[in-house]
């Protein structure tokens, strides 16, 4: 799949008419420091679409990418590590699990980023868990492959395919963009 273009639509922290928009969305989800930012923004090839911060946490809302006139690439606040009160890391679980499992959005696939030098934690696992039991389409994108050598890949991917069991685990680099085309051609696989 080829993407002529992508552009911001807005932020929403909850029921919203974008919601009834019939077009597909694709959900990005991850650890608040796993790159999500980078990964869409390599996938449309832009450096600017979606803000990225040196800080994790900065997202706060559900942003909606409009890709092709067709499909959203929704970018979902990351979990897990975050600077922020308890009271509001509870808002950003709710906000999250509220978009996944209460909004009833039909979603074509849900793109579970990882960082590939950690693997997956516990905060992960729980994610993965939740969405398998929903039966959602989940690809699991393993962010920063540049920065490990050959063998510390290959061991990190065995480890990662032992504990995700049949879910799809494409190995993944935004900065040198290698497994963007096959991220891609999973993402809109019918």
């Amino acid at each position: 799949m080829e993407i002529k273009s992508a552009k911001f639509i807005k932020g929403i922290l909850g029921t919203n008419e974008l919601l009834k928009d019939e077009r597909s969305q694709i959900a990005f989800i991850g650890r608040s420091n796993v790159g999500k930012s980078s990964v869409i923004n390599s996938l449309v090839n832009r450096k600017d679409l979606v803000k990225s911060s040196s800080k994790p946490g900065k997202t706060r809302q559900i942003n909606f990418f409009l890709i092709n006139e067709k499909v959203y690439f929704v970018d979902l606040p990351g979990y897990g590590f975050l600077k922020a009160s308890l009271k509001d890391k509870e808002k950003i679980r709710k906000m999250i699990f509220w978009y996944l499992f209460r909004s009833e959005i039909n979603f074509k696939k849900v793109v579970l980023i990882i960082d590939a030098r950690i693997g997956l934690n516990e905060f992960d696992k729980e994610m993965l868990d939740l969405l398998n039991k929903k039966e959602f389409p989940v690809v699991i994108a393993a962010n920063k492959t540049d920065k490990l050598k050959k063998n510390e890949l290959d061991k990190r991917l065995k480890n990662i395919k032992e504990t995700v069991g049949d879910n799809i685990v494409i190995l993944y680099s935004a900065k040198t963009k290698k497994g963007r085309d096959e991220l891609l051609d999973e993402i809109f696989k019918k």
